[in-house]
């Protein structure tokens, strides 16, 4: 980039970086690996929270362990260890020490790319109102019914139209300001993003990688409390609802789907199918995939 292509950019404005993680050992490491290798100006204010909660293993010290590689950059790390396994709480409690005008939400198991932080932070340097995202990206799944089941949730038109935010949003300070404490919701995301209308959420180019659950059960166990969270916006929070640009599916669409990929299709629509016959189960906290 010239002198004067930088000079046209907007300033970067400090950054919290918020990460609930419920027994996440497996994954932080590699998360806050992607969060600190990001390509930002040596001059950036960034804080970096890990609200480690209700965990057994030992995701808060793993976290802890990135200490100093943060301080090397001139970041804080802070790793919170809440005895109670709650991502609202988590949210809330982060959200009391973060310091930064722009508030990145991750989940622990996401990988940013080097210049997505900085392409949001940008983006929503500005006194309007503003949630951001980036380009989400799903890994090759380990098993082969993840993987069919991917191929046709790449292509429902909630992930291709848009900027659905998935396991990565960002709000500026006039967007935080939208809402008090995270309430005690399933669908957090969906809160969030159904606070600004359309026009108001950016997406950026940058991706990021955001992975799918492994196996029928965790696929249904999660598709299930998918579609509970967005029940529960719609009883709890019906004003929200006209803000919603999600586009219907429909029949058309779904015989594209089916006739383009069947045997990915069956898979996407034998687990929705399968939600459907056990909607009564409990819902705990687990990923929104």
């Amino acid at each position: 980039m010239t002198a004067q292509a930088e000079a046209q950019q907007p300033a970067m404005p400090g950054l919290s970086v918020i990460i609930p993680a419920n027994d996440e050992a497996e994954t932080i490491g590699a998360c806050l690996s992607a969060v600190l290798a990001s390509d930002l100006p040596d001059d950036a204010a960034v804080q970096v929270i890990v609200a480690a909660n209700g965990c057994t293993d030992d995701t808060a010290a793993r976290a802890g362990a990135f200490a100093p590689k943060a301080a090397a950059r001139g970041w804080a790390l802070e790793v919170l260890d809440l005895p109670l396994g709650s991502k609202p709480g988590a949210l809330n409690a982060a959200d009391a020490r973060a310091t930064g005008p722009v508030r990145v939400y991750l989940d622990a198991d996401v990988i940013v790319s080097a210049g997505l932080l900085a392409q949001i932070g940008r983006a929503l340097a500005t006194d309007a109102p503003r949630w951001a995202s980036g380009t989400v990206r799903i890994p090759r799944a380990q098993s082969r019914l993840t993987r069919a089941y991917a191929r046709t949730y790449r292509r429902v038109p909630f992930m291709t139209q848009g900027v659905p935010g998935c396991g990565l949003f960002a709000v500026n300070t006039a967007g935080r300001a939208r809402w008090g404490e995270f309430p005690r919701i399933i669908a957090d995301d969906t809160f969030v993003r159904l606070q600004f209308a359309p026009q108001e959420r950016i997406g950026v180019p940058a991706p990021y990688d955001w992975p799918l659950v492994e196996g029928w059960a965790n696929l249904v166990k999660v598709r299930r409390r998918q579609d509970a969270g967005v029940a529960e916006i719609a009883a709890r929070f019906p004003e929200l609802l006209p803000r919603d640009d999600k586009p219907a599916l429909g029949a058309a669409g779904m015989a594209r789907l089916a006739l383009s990929d069947p045997a990915g299709f069956a898979v996407y629509a034998g687990v929705a199918l399968a939600v459907r016959a056990t909607r009564h189960r409990r819902h705990g906290w687990s990923r929104g995939r």
